[in-house]
């Protein structure tokens, strides 16, 4: 594995792939308005929620590799450096937990639909975005203490902003998304207008979280420079001897003599 530096690429691709083409199809489908529905809405009814599932469940498989890579390239680092070690202690394994349960999020947002399993679909929006800006505070700090060895201050400082504007943004989501739910007299939310009320309330929360999802993929981009510095070599496989499993006849119990054509 020697070009590691296209998994930050690809879950970047993945993922803006997937909400604006689910988006572009859910308005041609005639399933939502285009007047910046969430990106959940737009992936509700079939064929988009179908197509949108399985390309986020990729996506999840991509993130999930990409982040473990970043843990092994920490830990490689901290091995080399142990100033590095001191400095952030547990936080990179930490780091590691925090962004999965995020990827667990994205995979249940993407294959939980809103109106099919609405709590399940909350839950898993609240994993990936909540986990996911936490896993980027704590990218960031660990960024300040690796450099100069990878990255550099200036990419510290990208990301530390990056985790900002989710923070800030994320928090926008779940105000004024739960305002404008409240406010909602309308029938059909994936058809929101604004006669049926709360409505500035659910453009700024559905803007806000196209702007959280594209800083997430922004976030996941910056790892793209270093991950060209290292390669992973397969892992080694260990046979377990387990007591009697060598009481075994032989399949062929004479020798095979070789064929000379």
């Amino acid at each position: 594995m020697s070009k590691l530096y296209l998994l930050p690429i690809s879950v970047f691709l993945m993922f803006n792939f997937t909400f604006i083409g689910t988006y572009i199809a859910a308005v041609l489908q005639g399933h939502v308005v285009p007047t910046v529905p969430y990106i959940s809405d737009a992936a509700t009814y079939s064929p988009e929620s179908c197509v949108f599932g399985q390309l986020i469940s990729i996506g999840c498989v991509l993130l999930g590799i990409t982040i473990y890579v970043r843990l092994r390239q920490i830990q490689e680092i901290s091995l080399r450096h142990p100033d590095v070690q001191v400095a952030i202690g547990r936080i990179n394994g930490s780091a590691f937990w925090v962004g999965m349960g995020s990827c667990l999020g994205v995979s249940i947002v993407g294959n939980f639909q809103e109106t099919n399993v609405r709590p399940v679909h909350y839950v898993g929006a609240f994993l990936a975005f909540g986990l996911g800006t936490v896993y980027y505070w704590m990218q960031a700090y660990i960024s300040y203490y690796v450099q100069p060895y990878v990255g550099s201050m200036v990419k510290a400082h990208v990301r530390l902003a990056i985790a900002a504007i989710c923070t800030v943004f994320f928090i926008i989501v779940a105000v004024t998304g739960i305002i404008s739910h409240i406010l909602f007299n309308g029938t059909d939310p994936r058809k929101w207008y604004p006669s049926d009320g709360g409505w500035e309330y659910h453009v700024a929360s559905s803007i806000s979280e196209w702007i959280v999802a594209t800083a997430f993929c922004f976030y996941i981009l910056t790892f793209t420079d270093e991950f060209r510095l290292m390669q992973l070599d397969h892992p080694p496989l260990i046979f377990i001897e387990v007591e009697g499993s060598t009481n075994y006849e032989p399949v062929i119990n004479e020798p095979v003599s070789p064929v000379v054509s």
